[in-house]
C-alpha cells in the first residue's frame, strides 16, 4: 500500500523571490532538524538556461517508540534534485531519502510557478508518496506515521519559507535607503 499527499499553497511574493528564498531556507527556526546541506552538482544548460542542482541534505530523525527496534540511527540522508527554468518561471524539486528505504521511502515533488490569479505571487504544489516495504502487518502503521509526519513537516517548511521571505523583505527595506542615499536620492518617508 502507498500513501499519497497533495497540497497547493501560495506565497504573497514574486516567483524570483520565492525561488531565491528556497536556496536560503536553511537554517531557519522551523527546520532545527536539518543538520547540513551540501551542493553536489550544479550546472546551467547553455541552450535552455535551465539551472539543475543536486544537493545532499542531512536531517535528524525522530522515531516513535514502536519504530526504535526497526532503525538504529534515525538520521536521514536526503537527495534533492531541482530544475529552475527562468524562461517559464517554473522550479521543480524532487527529494527522496537515501537510507531507511525498506522501512519507509518518502518521495516529494514540489512545483513553484507564478500564481495563476496574481502574477505578483507564487503558487507551490506539493506532492508526496510514502512507501513501506515492511511486512508483518507494519506497512500500514509505518505509512500512516510517515504521512502524518510529512504533513507536519510540510506545514513547518511553509512557515520556514515565510520566515526567510520576511527576512529578505526586511533586508531589502533596510538596503533601499542606503542605496538611495548613495545614489543621491532622498529616501521615502515611512
Amino acid at each position: 500500500m502507498v500513501k499519497f499527499y497533495q497540497h497547493t499553497s501560495s506565497f504573497e511574493h514574486a516567483w524570483d523571490n520565492v525561488t531565491y528564498a528556497f536556496w536560503l531556507r536553511y537554517p531557519n527556526p522551523f527546520a532545527s532538524h536539518v543538520v547540513g546541506c551540501d551542493v553536489i552538482d550544479r550546472q546551467v544548460d547553455p541552450v535552455t538556461g535551465v539551472l539543475r542542482t543536486t544537493r545532499l541534505i542531512l536531517k535528524q530523525g525522530v522515531l516513535p517508540r514502536w519504530g526504535r527496534g526497526l532503525i538504529k540511527n534515525p538520521d536521514a540522508y536526503i537527495i534533492e534534485e531541482s530544475e529552475v527554468d527562468p524562461r517559464t518561471q517554473t522550479m521543480v524539486t524532487r527529494t527522496k531519502n537515501l537510507n531507511h528505504v525498506r522501512v519507509m521511502q518518502v518521495e516529494e515533488t514540489q512545483t513553484f510557478t507564478v500564481h495563476p490569479e496574481n502574477p505578483k505571487w507564487t503558487q507551490v504544489k506539493t506532492e508526496a508518496r510514502i512507501i513501506s516495504e515492511l511486512k508483518w502487518g507494519l506497512t500500514g502503521r509505518v505509512e500512516a506515521f510517515g504521512i502524518n509526519k510529512f504533513m507536519d513537516n510540510s506545514a513547518k517548511a511553509r512557515k520556514g519559507m515565510a520566515h526567510i521571505l520576511e527576512r529578505l523583505r526586511q533586508n531589502a527595506a533596510l538596503a533601499a535607503p542606503a542605496t538611495a542615499a548613495a545614489a543621491g536620492v532622498a529616501a521615502p518617508d515611512c
